[in-house]
C-alpha cells in the first residue's frame, strides 16, 4: 500500500484538496481520499506539486509521427491535407520507429489514454503491448462514389487486424466534407455493439461552412478538382446537417475551430488547440462549450511541435476563463468518459488512473510555460 500526498490533490470528480492523500494498491488502483489530518502511523510520500489522473489525448494521429516538422505552419487545412498526401514514400522501419518514440513522448507526457485516428495497421505493432489504452478510430475517406466498395473493404480490413488483438476499433468518417451522404449511410450501418464512439473532424477551416452556407470556396473547387461527388455539399446547408440523424452511439466532433454557439449539439467535443493555431492560426471559441463534454487531444506532430496534453491545457488557458480544475477535467475525465476507459480519468475507488504530478503551477493556480509533468504512475 502506498500514501501520496502532495500541496493539492486533484480528484477530478470532487474539489480539490489541500495536502489530500491519495491511497493506492501497488498495482495503482485508487483505494481510498484522504484529508492531511486523517492518517496516523502510515509512511506518507509526500511531493510537492499538484497530483492528478493521468491525461488522455482524445485525439491523435500517432502513424503521422514521421512527417513531424515536414509540414510548413500556417499553410492553411486543404493546403496541409495536400501536403500530408503527397507524402507517401517513408519506409516503414521509419515509421515504426517513429510511432515508438511518438508513444514514448506521450507516456513520459503522463498521457494514459489516447483515441487515435488510423488510415493504416502501421500502429497496430506497438497498440498490441498496451501500454497506453487506445481507442482506435478507423477513419474513411472517399470523395469518389465508384470506390466507395474498396473503401469500406479495406477499412473494415483494418478494423478487424485491431479487433483480433482486442483493441478498441471503429470505422468512423473523416469529416462532413469528405464522406457523401451515401457512404456516410454505409458508414453508420456498420456501427455495432463493440462501436462506442464515432469520431469526426468538424468545421475545422471556415471553408467547410462556406461550402456549405454559399456552395463556394477552396473546399469546394479542391473537391471539384478530384472529381468529387457533389452530393456532399448539395441540399446540406450546414456541418451539423450531416449529423442530425446521428445514431445512438456517443459522438466526439473533433476540432471545432470555427463553431458558432449555434452548431452546438448534445454531443462530446475535442479541441487540437496548438494544432489549430499550427495549421489554421486561430483557436475555437471556448465559452460555449459544456465543460462536462470538452475534451482534448494533440492531433499529430503533423501538425504539432509535441504530444503534451499539459502544454494543450496551457493553450486553453490562454483563450478562456477556465480555472485549473475544469482544465484538468478537459485533460482526464472527459476523454476517459467519451472513450469508454472507465478506470482511467479520476481518482475514484477502485480506478487504475495513473498519477501524474504536475510542477511549476503559479500562485494563482495557473500552468504556466515552465509547468512540468511527472509521470508517478
Amino acid at each position: 500500500m502506498r500514501f501520496l500526498q502532495a500541496d493539492y490533490l486533484f480528484p477530478i470528480y470532487l474539489p480539490p484538496i489541500k495536502n489530500g492523500v491519495l491511497q493506492i494498491n501497488l498495482d495503482g488502483m485508487v483505494i481510498a481520499i484522504h484529508e492531511e489530518n486523517t492518517l496516523s502511523g502510515v509512511d506518507i510520500e509526500k511531493f510537492s506539486g499538484i497530483l492528478c489522473p493521468g491525461f488522455i489525448n482524445a485525439h491523435c494521429h500517432l502513424e503521422l509521427s514521421h512527417l513531424f516538422n515536414c509540414i510548413s505552419p500556417n499553410l492553411g487545412l486543404i493546403n496541409f491535407i495536400k501536403k500530408i498526401s503527397g507524402r507517401s514514400k517513408t519506409s516503414q522501419s521509419i515509421i515504426a520507429n517513429k510511432i515508438i518514440d511518438a508513444e514514448n513522448q506521450m507516456i513520459k507526457n503522463g498521457i494514459v489514454g489516447v483515441g487515435d485516428i488510423c488510415n493504416t495497421n502501421d500502429t497496430l505493432f506497438i497498440k498490441k503491448d498496451k501500454n497506453i489504452a487506445y481507442y482506435n478510430f478507423i477513419e474513411t475517406f472517399q470523395v469518389h462514389e465508384k470506390k466507395f466498395e474498396n473503401t469500406i473493404n479495406n477499412s473494415v480490413k483494418i478494423r478487424n487486424q485491431f479487433r483480433f488483438h482486442n483493441l478498441k476499433a471503429t470505422i468512423v468518417p473523416h469529416s462532413p466534407y469528405s464522406v457523401p451522404p451515401a457512404l456516410m449511410k454505409i458508414i453508420y450501418e456498420l456501427i455495432d455493439d463493440s462501436s462506442d464512439v464515432i469520431s469526426i473532424h468538424n468545421q475545422e477551416t471556415k471553408d467547410e461552412n462556406i461550402m456549405f452556407h454559399s456552395k463556394d470556396g477552396e473546399i469546394i473547387k479542391w473537391l471539384l478538382s478530384l472529381g468529387a461527388s457533389t452530393t456532399i455539399w448539395e441540399n446540406i446547408s450546414q456541418s451539423k446537417d450531416v449529423l442530425l440523424n446521428i445514431s445512438s452511439q456517443k459522438h466526439l466532433l473533433v476540432h471545432n475551430t470555427f463553431m458558432s454557439k449555434d452548431d452546438l449539439m448534445d454531443v462530446y467535443y475535442c479541441t487540437c488547440p496548438k494544432a489549430n493555431i499550427y495549421i489554421e492560426g486561430t483557436t475555437p471559441d471556448y465559452s460555449f462549450f459544456n465543460l462536462e463534454k470538452l475534451c482534448v487531444g494533440t492531433d499529430s506532430l503533423a501538425s504539432n511541435s509535441s504530444l503534451s496534453i499539459i502544454e494543450e491545457l496551457f493553450c486553453i488557458q490562454e483563450n478562456s476563463d477556465f480555472d485549473l480544475n475544469s482544465l484538468l477535467k478537459i485533460g482526464s475525465k472527459n476523454g476517459a468518459d467519451c472513450l469508454g476507459f472507465t478506470s482511467l480519468g479520476t481518482f475514484e475507488n477502485g480506478k487504475v488512473p495513473g498519477i501524474n504530478l504536475l510542477q511549476n503551477i503559479d500562485f494563482n493556480m495557473k500552468i504556466t510555460t515552465e509547468t512540468t509533468v511527472k509521470r508517478i504512475i
